[in-house]
């Protein structure tokens, strides 16, 4: 059929056409079932029907299974004889072999192009859900981004973020007494927040230059879409980042892109995988955000599709929205489970010919239970369906292809080399030097300082050169003093000694 993806064979012989209209691809979709029961095949095929169709894809690759896309199938692989098999049963005459139109991506710039945003961009509300801050934190984290705005500070990078924290700790009470309080603990709080972000790997996420959303849209001149695979797997050993990020990128689609009504087909398709990870602790706020875009992004013409082992993974709220569904089995080995299980086959318009949870309990490798949209978007009934085989190769390509594809990207470098320009850190600095040299210049004690410290040193070299002769005691006792009166006199020799030693005596000189 003109208009849609085939997906794979459904009926009592599996000989019956089950296909996603194109038209309702931005009416989301799910993706559930146990480990191994064939999800990775099921996102496969659909972002070959969607690249296909000249709609560009997103996905996260959490095991690195997907970037075989960039690759067609081979005969010899193990699997050659089962999906040819497969492909005749279920009627696809058209199976073939091909490679797809990939980009890589990678925070970490390893392997991938590198993805990054700025500080700004990220806004308060995702960075607090990022380094799980409490609600006071959250407000003195929004009163530092309010501060940023009315003082022209552009927040680019981490250090940005942590100079400009350091700059509302300094001005604590003059803040509160505008936006409320602004307590030092709460500062200091959301700096160790930022040490840990650091430590995970935030540091290559923030910075310049940043992403251009219409990299992630591109098309090739056969009219093929693109499709955008982001490296995760050493992402989503900080879950937290990796939620936040893609969450960040739905969030950047939803406000940019312009309302497009009902197309033809979607603009765009996200691929979100271990879709729990977006919504394990996450506070209602947040969530609620996350079903106010899913509701909203469909108007824009991007479909949002979530893979994760069991739709309960999913709050309800937006499951109800998601109406392409491909249900793998899912495992029934306890009370709990059983009750899930139930769920999800409630979840389905039910189908004459069989019992839907014992269809999600049985069905084997390869096969779901599946309902796609159909005319005026009602959902169709739930089905037996045998997916597709890939035309691209099952599993991972080698690191030399992914060398090749990233050299021969239309991106290539755009993003490797990070850009550093003046921004809250740089800015903030130089006010604290022009007013330190502005307060040295001011300040009529700073000769009676610097005789001070002159003092100090005359006392460590008497400390110093009365030792000869002395008993051993005698002898460690002056040794330990001299190491203080040294300490004391190289802190007083800094800067911040001088300020501390100008602000005591310049206060005596100028009260006599």
């Amino acid at each position: 059929m003109r208009g849609a993806i085939f997906t794979g064979g459904g009926g009592p012989d599996y000989a019956t056409p089950q296909e996603m209209l194109l038209k309702y691809g931005n009416r989301h979709g799910l993706i559930a079932g146990a480990t191994g029961t064939g999800k990775t095949v099921t996102l496969q095929i659909l972002a070959e029907g969607f690249s296909d169709a000249g709609v560009p894809v997103i996905l996260s690759d959490i095991k690195g299974d997907v970037s075989g896309m960039a690759v067609p199938g081979s005969p010899d692989h193990k699997l050659h004889a089962a999906f040819t098999s497969r492909a005749e049963k279920i009627g696809f005459d058209a199976y073939r072999y091909d490679s797809f139109p990939v980009i890589f991506w990678d925070i970490f710039g390893a392997q991938g192009h590198p993805m990054r945003t700025t500080v700004s961009e990220m806004g308060p509300l995702l960075l607090s859900r990022l380094m799980g801050l409490s609600d006071a934190q959250e407000g003195v984290l929004n009163i530092a981004f309010r501060v940023a705005d009315e003082e022209a500070l552009p927040l680019l990078d981490l250090k940005d973020l942590q100079a400009l924290l350091t700059f509302v700790g300094e001005n604590a009470d003059d803040l509160s007494l505008r936006y409320g309080n602004v307590a030092s603990a709460s500062v200091g709080a959301i700096q160790r927040a930022l040490l840990v972000l650091e430590n995970q790997g935030g540091a290559h996420f923030f910075g310049e230059p940043a992403l251009a959303l219409d990299d992630l849209m591109r098309v090739t001149p056969e009219g093929r879409g693109h499709v955008n695979i982001l490296a995760a797997d050493k992402l989503v050993q900080s879950p937290r980042l990796y939620a936040t990020f893609l969450l960040w990128l739905l969030s950047e689609l939803f406000e940019q892109l312009p309302e497009v009504g009902n197309p033809d087909k979607p603009r765009l398709v996200f691929f979100f995988d271990e879709a729990h990870l977006l919504f394990d602790d996450a506070p209602k706020a947040l969530v609620d955000k996350v079903e106010q875009v899913a509701r909203l992004i469909r108007s824009k013409g991007v479909g949002v599709y979530f893979i994760t082992q069991n739709p309960d993974d999913v709050p309800e709220d937006i499951l109800g929205q998601l109406g392409n569904r491909f249900q793998h089995a899912l495992r029934a080995f306890t009370a709990r489970d059983q009750k899930a299980l139930k769920r999800a086959a409630e979840t389905y318009r039910p189908n004459p010919r069989f019992d839907t949870a014992g269809a999600i309990r049985d069905v084997g490798t390869g096969e779901a239970v599946t309902s796609l949209l159909q005319d005026k978007g009602v959902p169709g009934v739930v089905e037996r369906t045998l997916i597709r085989p890939p035309a691209t190769q099952l599993g991972p390509c080698d690191a030399a292809t992914r060398r090749d594809v990233i050299a021969a990207s239309p991106v290539a470098g755009k993003y490797e080399a990070a850009l550093d320009r003046r921004s809250a850190f740089e800015l903030l600095a130089a006010r604290a030097e022009a007013a330190a040299k502005a307060a040295e210049a001011a300040d009529p004690a700073e000769a009676e300082a610097e005789e001070e410290t002159r003092e100090f040193r005359a006392a460590r070299r008497y400390s110093g050169g009365a030792r000869a002769g002395r008993t051993r005691r005698g002898a460690a006792t002056e040794s330990l003093g001299g190491a203080i009166a040294s300490a004391v006199v190289k802190e007083l020799r800094g800067t911040t000694g001088r300020r501390i030693v100008r602000g005591i005596l310049g206060g005596l000189f100028r009260g006599r």
